[in-house]
C-alpha cells in the first residue's frame, strides 16, 4: 500500500495523481496552502477509496514551518513511501524583470522551498534505507528563454540540486525522479491563450509519473515528445539562439 505525502496537494497534475493511487487505497499527507480547497480535494480522494487522508495548510514559502510539516507527515505514517512535491507559480516574465521582489519570491517558491522542504526529507528516507522522491520540474529548466528565464532559472537550480540529491541516496536505495512536463491545460496556465497539439491534460501527465515512480526512472519528460523537443532546443547554438524570439 502507498503511503504518500503530496505537497502542493490542490495543484491539478498531483490531484490527477492522488485520484489514481486512491483507487488502490492509498494513504495520503497533503499540503497546500488553502484549507478549505485542500478539505475539498480530501473529500474527493476518500469517495474514490483512499485508506486515509490527513491534510495541513500551510504557507511553503515559510521556510520556518517545513520542520512543523515534515515531522507531521512522517508522525501520521511511520512507513511513508512516497513523497510528490508538486507546488509552484508560473511568474509574470515582464513584471519580474521590473521588480527583484517579484523575482526573488519566484526563485523561493519554486526553487529554495523545495530545497528546505527536500533536504530534511531525504535524510530521513536515508536513514530509512527506502522511499521514492518524486518532484515536478520542468522543460523550461532546459535552456534560458527570453520569455520565462525567472521561471526556468529556478528549474533548472531544481533540476541540478535533484540529480545530485539523486547520485546521493542511490547509495540508500531511496530513487529519485525528476519529472519534466512541457504545456500542461492547468489554472496556472490557465492565462496562455493559445493551445495547441504540444499541450497535455493533467490526467495524462499523472499517468506519466505513476509510471515513472514505479518503473523507478531517472528524468522522464512528459509527454515523451518534450524528451525530443527539448533535445533539438538544448543543441542550438548560443550565437543562433540569441537571435530566436523564445
Amino acid at each position: 500500500m502507498t503511503q504518500i505525502m503530496i505537497v502542493g496537494a490542490t495543484s491539478a497534475i498531483a490531484q490527477s495523481v492522488a485520484r489514481i493511487y486512491a483507487e488502490s487505497g492509498a494513504r495520503f499527507f497533503l499540503v497546500a496552502r488553502d484549507a478549505s480547497r485542500l478539505d475539498a480535494v480530501a473529500d474527493d480522494l476518500r469517495v474514490r477509496g483512499a485508506m486515509s487522508v490527513e491534510c495541513l495548510a500551510a504557507d511553503l514559502s515559510d521556510h520556518d514551518r517545513h520542520p512543523e510539516i515534515i515531522a507531521a507527515a512522517f508522525d501520521a505514517y511511520s512507513g511513508l513511501d512516497t513523497v510528490l512535491i508538486a507546488h509552484g507559480v508560473l511568474p509574470d516574465q515582464p513584471h519580474c524583470q521590473e521588480s527583484v521582489q517579484s523575482t526573488l519570491d519566484s526563485l523561493n517558491i519554486n526553487f529554495l522551498s523545495v530545497v528546505s522542504l527536500l533536504t530534511p526529507i531525504a535524510n530521513r528516507f536515508e536513514e530509512n534505507k527506502r522511499g521514492t522522491i518524486a518532484v515536478i520540474s520542468s522543460v523550461a529548466g532546459d535552456r534560458g528563454r527570453q520569455s520565462n528565464y525567472i521561471y526556468g532559472a529556478a528549474k533548472s537550480g531544481l533540476d541540478t540540486f535533484l540529480q545530485g540529491l539523486r547520485n546521493r541516496l542511490s547509495k540508500s536505495d531511496v530513487h529519485v525522479v525528476t519529472i519534466k512536463p512541457g504545456f500542461v491545460d492547468t489554472p496556472m496556465t490557465a492565462h496562455i491563450p493559445e493551445r495547441g497539439i504540444l499541450w497535455a491534460q493533467p490526467e495524462d501527465v499523472a499517468k506519466g509519473i505513476i509510471q515513472a515512480i514505479d518503473k523507478q526512472k531517472d528524468v522522464v519528460y512528459l509527454p515523451r515528445f518534450w524528451s525530443l523537443i527539448m533535445l533539438i532546443i538544448r543543441s542550438i547554438p548560443e550565437r543562433i539562439f540569441k537571435k530566436l524570439s523564445l
